[in-house]
């Protein structure tokens, strides 16, 4: 076979790639192969750099002669013809492991192929650095390793749980070479494998993952007969135990420390059956008892094993026929050393050698249900261990508990309803009709909601409390608060009737009420099992809703008064529909704010409570704190008193009351609020009264800066402006009694800005002093100024036009007497120039 190209063209084609220094490597120390078997030696470089994949040469040479081309990872007819047909073939061929790594894999070695092996890169480098190639030397040896079965064909056999087994496999080596034998002993089942025990090449023991607890009590052994037998050892055979059982045996020598595997062996010994053991459990299938009786069951055990095992029996409970369920509980056990494990009302024995009986006394209706026999088959193993060799259930026995059961009847009635909301309701359940002689039933009561919907609405019902065997009361979720507030009352008064009290009815308590009273029979270990429910008729609580009115009416006994005298109001409450009524009264006050477009301002004076405590609301007025007086007069009558009434007390005023009925002992609910009819305080102006009147002005966009007095007028009428600045002017003056007028003449824009006024009353006192009350502020208005602009200008562009005009004309004048006398100059010209569309000269 050919070359692909010149081997000096594809080194030059290389040597365009730079690479660094390089270090070939092979296996140190020689490696041995048996004869038959494969041989591969890994080849890689160290610290190379160069292309995406480095290339690889293989040469061999015997003993004593040159090396051989063997293979190529890059060149196709690089191999010598001696090995060309073993490549083609399959024999001899390379694997790349990685982009600087390669495998040379020999297979069915022959010994001829003992010799040495030379791993080589190409050089591609300028400058050589580090090693190229690297020689490993490969001895082969005939195969000696001889591996046996003890017969053959493999045996079956078929074992019992529980009984022992050997087998047995032979392995032996000629090689003249020293070498060590591993054998390993393999289970197969199928398509799985698993390790039982092995013995390596020094001479150590491993078990297989599942058998190091045998392995360690010296249920499994392996052991060496003779000079070259191997045994492996069970004494008790396991249902995992059944297979195929092979012995691999391999051959390793030691090469400069190192130990290599040179060839392994495998041989079927013999397939082991594990023949399962008949265990049957069997018990009476339907059983019926009566209430305080004993309970016998019997379980026959049938089984096929007459050696040493031992028997495990347990009795089970459970609701159900299947006993693999949740909540089946152990009732008693008899163990495999025959202790009985139970309770004191529950016994267990061992009647003859395959029955065992199960006895439970005093039987109750909690004793009905489904009983399982469960029985174990236990033998015993290596060092006194035990291993489990059967297992059976039993079909459940069915126990059917016959009792009287109790006979009574349930009555419900109120024995107080409610007309009104918060009335109390009271209810009575009782049991009547019931068999005498009953000493073991204690009667339970549980109580129901049902509210009031159409009759095609699905309605559930609320749990309000229920009892226990023991009379422990427990609430629902619409009852828990309630009833820890004392509203809802549970109680029992006598042992067959029992109370359900609501000290205050509310609305949403209306609807249907019921009660189940539960028959609780006392069992043998005094606990209390329900043996029947019995519904009562339902009661149904209700009243017809009215709507709550609440009217509130003011009037003032002295309707004239002047300032500083005292405003008396009087405010008289009707109610119906309202039960124990309680009320709660505001007094409020509209002012007006100064600007007509805008609504009354609305403030609250003082407040008394359903308790009778009084509180200042937003009477802030600190020279008058005693000034306001809220007082009751009768449970339904309030009066209100302001004394040293002042011109700023001006309004609309009002009482607001708010009904109140009690709610769970000290607890209040709003029932109704109304508002009175307004009784106003009107100060009428007269002799008696005058004014100090002040206008400022705040010159910006906000109140931000100080105020700046512009005039004001005492109450004798005397006016005083400050000065300004500007041209514009002030006047002050009184329009009517009630009304002060500022006017700006000839405004300017420094008089944009906020305007407001004060305003402080003087009251004549029937002594005919004078007496100052509180300044009043009125809110500030806004003023801008607009500029007019045409008579702002006028007279600045009049002017500006006649100076214009005039430069003008003067303008135009000194110009044409320039052109006329200054700039003349005659030009004389022949007939024959003028006929020329252009002169000479001009040309």
């Amino acid at each position: 076979m050919g070359r692909l190209a010149p081997r000096p063209l594809l080194l030059a084609l290389l040597s365009l790639a730079l690479c660094r220094g390089r270090v070939v490597r092979v296996p140190t120390g020689t490696l041995v192969r048996v004869v038959g078997t494969e041989l591969v030696i890994p080849c890689n470089v160290s610290d190379y750099d160069g292309p995406s994949e480095q290339n690889f040469d293989w040469s061999f040479s015997s003993l004593g002669s040159s090396f051989v081309e063997l293979a190529s990872t890059w060149e196709v007819g690089f191999p010598a013809q001696l090995y060309q047909e073993r490549l083609q073939r399959g024999e001899i061929l390379l694997r790349r492991t990685a982009n600087d790594a390669v495998e040379l894999h020999i297979k069915n070695v022959q010994p001829s192929d003992q010799g040495h092996y030379k791993c080589s890169t190409p050089s591609t480098d300028a400058t050589v650095q580090g090693n190229y190639e690297d020689t490993v030397q490969v001895k082969v040896l005939a195969d000696s390793l001889h591996v046996g079965p003890s017969a053959r064909p493999p045996p079956s056999l078929s074992l019992r749980e529980g009984e022992p087994f050997e087998l047995r496999c032979t392995a032996a080596s000629a090689s003249p070479l020293h070498t060590h034998l591993a054998l390993l002993w393999e289970l197969h089942r199928g398509p799985a494998r698993r390790n039982v025990l092995a013995l390596t090449h020094e001479g150590r023991f491993h078990p297989g993952l599942g058998y190091e607890q045998r392995y360690h009590s010296g249920d499994v052994r392996l052991d060496t007969v003779g000079s070259d037998a191997y045994r492996l050892s069970v004494s008790r055979a396991l249902s995992a135990d059944q297979g195929s059982y092979r012995c691999i045996v391999s051959e390793w020598i030691a090469e400069q420390g190192n130990w290599q595997e040179i060839q392994e062996k495998a041989v079927e010994v013999a397939t082991v059956v594990i023949q399962p053991t008949v265990l049957r459990a069997a018990v009476p299938k339907n059983v019926s008892v009566a209430e305080g009786k004993e309970l016998d069951l019997t379980c026959n055990i049938t089984t096929d094993r007459a050696d040493d095992v031992r028997p495990e029996v347990t009795w089970s409970f459970s609701r159900t026929p299947d006993s693999t369920l949740p909540g089946s509980r152990v009732l008693a056990r008899l163990d495999r050393d025959s202790l009985v494990h139970s309770s004191p009302h529950i016994a267990l024995s061992h009647v003859d050698a395959r029955s065992y009986h199960l006895l439970v006394r005093d039987v109750s209706k909690e004793n009905s249900g489904y009983y399982f026999c469960h029985v174990s088959l236990w033998a015993p193993g290596h060092n006194r261990s035990w291993h489990k060799v059967a297992e059976a259930v039993s079909s459940p026995a069915g126990v059917g508990v016959t009792w009287l059961e109790p006979d009574y009847q349930v009555y419900l009635n109120a024995s107080k309803v409610p007309g009104f909301a918060d009335d109390p309701t009271e209810l009575a359940c009782r049991v009547v009709d019931t068999k005498s002689g009953e000493a073991n039933v204690r009667f339970t009561v549980s109580w129901y909601y049902r509210m009031n919907r159409r009759s095609d609405d699905v309605v559930t019902s609320e749990l309000l409390a229920v009892m226990d065997g023991d009379w422990t009361l427990k609430y629902g979720d619409r009852s828990k608060q309630r009833a820890q507030d004392g509203d809802f009352i549970f109680s029992k008064e006598h042992t067959d009737t029992f109370n359900f009290r609501i000290q205050r009815t509310t609305e949403e308590d209306r609807g249907n009420y019921y009660c189940v009273v539960s028959a609780w029979t006392k069992q043998r270990n005094n606990s209390w099992v329900k043996s029947k429910d019995v519904f009562s008729k339902p009661v149904n609580i209700f009243w017809a809703l009215e709507d709550s009115v609440l009217v509130v009416k003011a009037r003032q006994p002295k309707p004239f008064f002047a300032a500083g005298n005292t405003f008396e109001m009087t405010c008289k409450v009707s109610s119906k529909n309202i039960k124990s009524p309680r009320y709660s009264v505001l007094i409020t006050a509209e002012k007006p704010v100064g600007d007509l477009s805008s609504p009354n301002e609305t403030k609250y004076i003082i407040s008394l409570d359903q308790d009778s405590v009084v509180k200042l609301e937003n009477w802030t007025d600190a020279s008058r704190v005693d000034g306001v007086v809220l007082e009751k007069v009768q449970e339904d009558e309030f009066r209100y008193r302001m004394y040293q009434t002042q011109v700023s007390d001006a309004g609309l005023y009002r009482c607001m009351v708010t009904a109140w009925s009690p709610v769970r002992g000290s607890l209040w609910r709003e029932a109704a609020t109304s508002l009175s009819n307004p009784i106003e305080i009107d100060f009428q102006t007269s002799d008696d009264m005058a004014f100090d009147v002040s206008w400022f002005a705040v010159h910006s966009f906000g109140l931000d800066k100080a105020p700046v007095l512009l005039s004001s007028l005492d109450r004798k009428g005397i006016v005083t402006t400050s000065r300004r600045d500007w041209k514009s002017d002030l006047s002050l003056e009184r329009v009517s009694v009630l009304e002060f007028l500022l006017q700006v003449h000839g405004s300017e824009d420094q008089d944009f800005g906020n305007y407001y006024c004060s305003v402080t009353p003087w009251v004549k006192s029937p002594t005919g002093s004078w007496q100052k009350e509180a300044e009043i502020h009125s809110k500030p208005v806004f003023i801008t100024v607009k500029m007019d602009v045409l008579n702002a200008f006028k007279y600045p562009l009049l002017i500006g036009v006649g100076l214009s005009t005039v430069i003008g004309l003067l303008s135009c004048l000194i110009g044409y007497c320039s052109s006329h006398w200054c700039c003349k100059k005659e030009v004389q010209e022949t007939r024959r120039e003028r006929r020329r569309l252009m002169s000479m000269e001009m040309d």
